[in-house]
């Protein structure tokens, strides 16, 4: 899944005459080594991205590493070398950061989160809300921060939702159906948003609950009526700073949305080492 990505990525920044800079002012014959190094702390992820990105454009390249996905990097940390063609790597290059740069946020961003909340004993979840052909890497790069991974689409599990109970006329209307059709090996979770349908959810023996936007206090009591009923997860609105308080009210997972769609790169350079 990994490779078509990566060249996809690399066809849409060379366009139609490839990298006319490096080709221009960069002797053919040219070899190179140059260095990834961390700029500021966080976790890495996206190595095999990075790796991909320099060997598409030169089986030449070689990706040396030094520290593997999952490392906690300081500022100023080597990650690893790359030697070739000067030309493939320095047109590589950027393709190469923006996933390295990216899934390392998603990483650190994740591991902040984990690391705040495994004193309660709960987990940290990513969602759907993924950005368009990226989302296997997105996933994985949670995992590597200490996430875990909700739903990767719509066809691992049914997710029942507020639109589906609107659609279905009632929550156990829509339970009722799923349950007939979905098959007993397939999951089955429904969001509430009020302790009422909390209750409903867990009579009709719901497997996991999803608690939609609900204050602490409300998550507590929810948490309390679901024990050893159901799995409860949180979700909505969720940031770094709200993560541990909303842990300390007992739910076994955060899901949150923001680990994927709009996290913030981790800087990584690539500073080159040849004379």
């Amino acid at each position: 899944m990994l490779e078509p990505q990566v060249r996809a990525a690399l066809l849409e920044d060379l366009g139609r005459r490839g990298d006319v800079t490096s080709d221009t002012i960069i002797p053919a014959d040219t070899q190179a080594t140059l260095a990834l190094r961390a700029r500021e702390a966080g976790v890495l992820a996206g190595l095999d991205a990075a790796r991909l990105s320099f060997e598409l454009m030169d089986s030449a390249a070689r990706l040396e590493t030094f520290m593997p996905d999952g490392s906690r990097l300081a500022p100023g940390d080597t990650i690893a070398h790359i030697h070739g063609p000067a030309r493939a790597l320095l047109s590589a290059e950027r393709t190469a950061l923006n996933y390295l740069s990216h899934l390392s946020g998603i990483a650190s961003a994740t591991a902040r989160i984990a690391d705040a909340i495994r004193p309660y004993g709960t987990r940290v979840n990513c969602t759907r809300k993924t950005l368009p052909g990226l989302r296997s890497l997105q996933k994985y790069a949670v995992r590597v921060g200490g996430g875990s991974n909700h739903r990767y689409g719509l066809d691992d599990a049914v997710l029942i939702k507020d639109n589906h109970i609107a659609l279905c006329g009632s929550l156990r209307t829509a339970v009722e159906r799923a349950r007939a059709h979905a098959g007993h090996l397939t999951a089955l979770e429904v969001e509430v948003d009020t302790l009422a349908q909390l209750r409903e959810a867990l009579d009709l023996n719901v497997a996991v609950v999803l608690l939609d936007n609900m204050d602490t206090d409300t998550l507590r009591a929810a948490v309390a009526l679901a024990r050893g009923r159901a799995i409860t997860e949180a979700s909505g609105g969720v940031s770094e700073t709200s993560a541990a308080s909303i842990a300390a009210t007992g739910v076994d997972y955060i899901a949150i949305g923001a680990l994927t769609h709009s996290v913030r790169a981790l800087d990584i350079g690539l500073d080159s080492l040849s004379p």
